[in-house]
C-alpha cells in the first residue's frame, strides 16, 4: 500500500470541480494509453459525477483520446432494473458514453436486477473482472456520502471485512435502494490513482473525517501511486 500522503485540490464551486475533474480525467486516460495500452477506469455515480461526465463528453480536448481503447468498468451499483435513471450506469451512459466513441465491449456494467439475484449478479461481476485479468485500474474514482462510506461500503457493515471477493451483494443499505452491489476494499485498492470527487457542505464532516484517518470507509482506500481529493470549498470547510 502506498505511503504517500493524499493530495487535496480544492475548487470554488462544484461547477469548477467539475470542469477540472473532467480535464483531468482526459489527461490520465491520455497518458495511460500513450505507451499503447488499454486505459482502465473505475466510474462512480452521483450528481457530481455526472457533472463530472457531461463536461468530459463537451471537452474539445475529449479527441486526445481512443475512447475505443478504454476499459470501463463501475465501483458500486443501484440493484435497480435496467435503464432505471437511479442506476450509476444509467447515469454515465446519458452523460458521457452515448457521446463517445466507446467499444462496447469495453464497458462492463455491473448486472440490473433481472430477478437473478444480487448475490449471483456479484458474482458474476467479479468473474468478468477476472476474466479481463484483474486488471490493476489506472483511475478509479469514488465519491463520498455523508456517513463516511465509499462505493457501496458502508460504515458497520460486514461487506467492510471482505477479502476473499472482489465484489459482492448489499441489503438493507442506509439510503435507498435497499439492495446494492460494490466492489470491495482490495479490489478498490488495485488502483494506480483513486480520485475522491466530492461536493457540497453535507460531505464536509466525512471528508474531514477522512483525512484524519478517522475509522470510516472512506479513510481507507488508497491508490498505489496516488490518493487524490478533488473538493469544492464547501465539501472541504472542515478540513484542518
Amino acid at each position: 500500500m502506498t505511503t504517500v500522503d493524499p493530495e487535496l485540490l480544492i475548487h470554488s464551486d462544484a461547477s469548477d470541480l467539475a470542469f477540472s475533474a473532467a480535464s483531468r480525467l482526459i489527461t490520465a486516460i491520455a497518458d495511460a494509453q500513450s505507451t499503447g495500452g488499454i486505459a482502465q477506469v473505475v466510474l462512480t455515480g452521483g450528481r457530481v459525477a455526472s457533472a463530472v461526465y457531461g463536461a468530459v463528453a463537451e471537452s474539445p480536448a475529449r479527441v486526445e483520446v481512443d475512447w475505443q481503447r478504454v476499459e470501463f468498468w463501475w465501483g458500486d451499483e443501484r440493484f435497480l432494473p435496467s435503464g432505471d435513471p437511479e442506476r450509476n450506469e444509467t447515469q454515465a451512459r446519458d452523460a458521457m458514453l452515448s457521446a463517445l466513441d466507446v467499444d462496447p465491449a469495453r464497458v462492463h456494467p455491473m448486472a440490473a436486477d433481472t430477478g437473478q439475484g444480487a448475490e449471483a449478479a456479484a458474482a458474476a461481476y467479479a468473474a468478468e473482472l477476472e476474466a479481463a485479468g484483474s486488471p490493476t485500474f489506472d483511475v478509479l474514482m469514488l465519491g463520498v456520502g455523508p456517513d463516511g462510506h465509499v462505493a457501496s461500503l458502508f460504515p458497520g457493515y460486514p461487506q467492510l471485512a471482505v477479502t476473499d471477493a472482489a465484489a459482492v451483494a448489499v441489503h438493507d443499505s442506509p439510503k435507498p435502494p435497499p439492495t446494492r452491489l460494490t466492489l470491495t476494499l482490495p479490489t478498490l485498492a488495485r488502483a494506480r490513482e483513486i480520485w475522491f470527487v466530492v461536493s457540497g457542505e453535507d460531505k464536509a464532516d466525512a471528508v474531514a473525517k477522512a483525512l484524519a484517518e478517522d475509522d470510516i470507509p472512506a479513510a481507507r482506500p488508497k491508490g498505489e501511486n496516488r490518493t487524490l481529493w478533488l473538493l469544492d470549498e464547501a465539501s472541504a470547510s472542515k478540513v484542518s
